[in-house]
């Protein structure tokens, strides 16, 4: 076993320059799918993965779409008769790159430069998740380099809607069930417990986020003539949203789950170093680090419409709005979490002020138990491509709703969830970066893995 990992080590080294040239051609592809402005440069971007496929003499690559979606594309591949299909995830569609000024080279085009932990490849989707698609890619060719044929039957299903919520993905695998039906799904969208540590991410917390309006008054009128006796209404929203947090920083909202972690050490050094808190910051809510960001309840306003400081005049507020965004923990529903918040926030609403809560969109939360000859299989091959260290079982704190979607549609196949992404990815942010080692284990872990799966999901055969 010893020299096939090595063989394939040195392989997938030697393909690295051509598949850091494929991947920079899709990064300078703007596919940002929250932008109607640039839907075309989504489907170009569609248009070049089934164009890379093609050149990997796929069986099938069509570009489709469902509902009148963004597209995605589906490739097949035969394998050896009676040999397992193993489904691999990814998506070309990209976040927003925001102001560029914020970024230290243009978002959309690929830079390496030294960062602290090692040389990355800086640029919007270098990470997430056009390096999804590179290293599926790459371990394809692992195998068509050494002249053999795949291990396994492969499916490559790359989605052009998941930074807006896969919003016709429950639609494309309604349409496409049988292309899409697979014994393994291996998802490219999460990350790595750190530099040189290997993860399978085994839960998401889902989300629920809701645009919160109050409302005192039918237009906005003089702060002397009324001040003291008319509640003007950015007090009252500011009354309200202090309540959803209790004075130990923890979530508030009656009837949300919460549910253990696991035991893992998060050194208070290096979260103070890779979520960016200044010095003085100190931590809400109670429990183990990993407890809070995986497992428990977490609440943000990341959106406040009121008047700017900048022109503001001496009148009461009539109405003022915030957006909630809910993480809920694995184990709840977004139904039930939806529910207890609006019932927080009716209750807790204050002077009688008009209350208007519009639900802007929801995401399940996801469990996996991650036993079986598949998640064996992963994590030997994830340990031989990372030297011998054995990769974790990680919660993440974010949310993928789509893993809920494919859990549904194909109950019998295990999921196994990983990814290119690091603690210092900075994916949605300025200055995005794939860290280029790492990259290259990801891309020997997936070789290995679908070796492993062609053998019957035994690590030693």
């Amino acid at each position: 076993m010893r020299r096939v990992t090595t063989d394939l080590r040195e392989i997938v080294s030697a393909l690295l320059p051509d598949l850091r040239r494929d991947l920079e051609d899709l990064v300078r592809i703007e596919s940002v799918s929250a932008d109607p402005a640039r839907h075309d440069e989504v489907r170009r971007s569609a248009q070049a993965v089934a164009d890379l496929l093609r050149a990997e003499a796929f069986d099938t690559v069509d570009v489709v779409a469902a509902e009148g979606g963004l597209p995605a594309v589906i490739g097949h591949k035969a394998g050896p008769a009676g040999s397992p299909t193993v489904l691999l995830y990814a998506h070309h569609d990209v976040q927003p790159e925001n102001d560029h000024a914020d970024w230290d080279s243009p978002p959309f085009e690929p830079t390496e430069r030294d960062s602290a932990s090692g040389r990355r490849l800086f640029a919007r989707g270098a990470a997430d998740d056009k390096a999804g698609i590179a290293a599926h890619l790459g371990a394809l060719r692992a195998f068509a380099a050494r002249g053999e044929d795949l291990p396994v039957g492969v499916t490559v299903f790359v989605e052009g809607e998941e930074e807006v919520g896969s919003e016709t993905l429950g639609a494309l695998l309604a349409e496409h069930t049988e292309a899409l039906r697979s014994d393994v799904i291996v998802i490219a969208d999460s990350g790595n417990w750190d530099i040189g540590v290997p993860a399978l991410t085994t839960s998401l917390r889902g989300l629920v986020r809701v645009d919160v309006e109050v409302r005192t008054l039918t237009h906005a009128v003089h702060s002397g003539m009324w001040g003291g006796l008319v509640p003007d209404a950015l007090i009252a929203l500011s009354r309200l949203l202090a309540s959803l947090h209790d004075d130990a920083g923890d979530v508030a909202v009656a009837g949300l789950h919460a549910g253990p972690a696991a035991d893992v050490d998060y050194p208070e050094d290096r979260l103070r170093a890779e979520s960016g808190a200044t010095a003085g910051t100190h931590w809400i809510g109670t429990g183990s680090a990993v407890e809070r960001l995986w497992t428990k309840p977490a609440l943000s306003v990341t959106g406040l419409d009121a008047p700017k400081v900048d022109g503001a005049s001496n009148t009461l507020v009539p109405a003022a709005r915030a957006r909630i965004s809910l993480r809920i923990a694995p184990g709840d529903t977004t139904a039930s979490a939806l529910e207890a918040l609006r019932r927080h926030l009716e209750q807790h609403v204050p002077w009688g002020a008009e209350l208007t809560v519009t639900v802007v969109d929801t995401g399940e939360a996801t469990q996996i138990e991650a036993d079986g000859p598949a998640y064996d299989a992963a994590r030997a091959a994830f340990a031989e491509a990372w030297d011998g260290t054995a990769p974790i079982d990680m919660g993440v704190g974010g949310s993928i709703p789509f893993i809920a979607e494919f859990l549904e549609a194909f109950p019998r196949a295990s999921v196994l969830v990983t990814g290119v992404e690091d603690p210092d990815t900075r994916a949605h942010g300025a200055n995005e970066g794939l860290h280029l080692a790492e990259f290259e284990r990801v891309v020997l872990a997936e070789a290995l893995l679908l070796r492993h799966l062609g053998a019957g999901g035994s690590p030693t055969a």
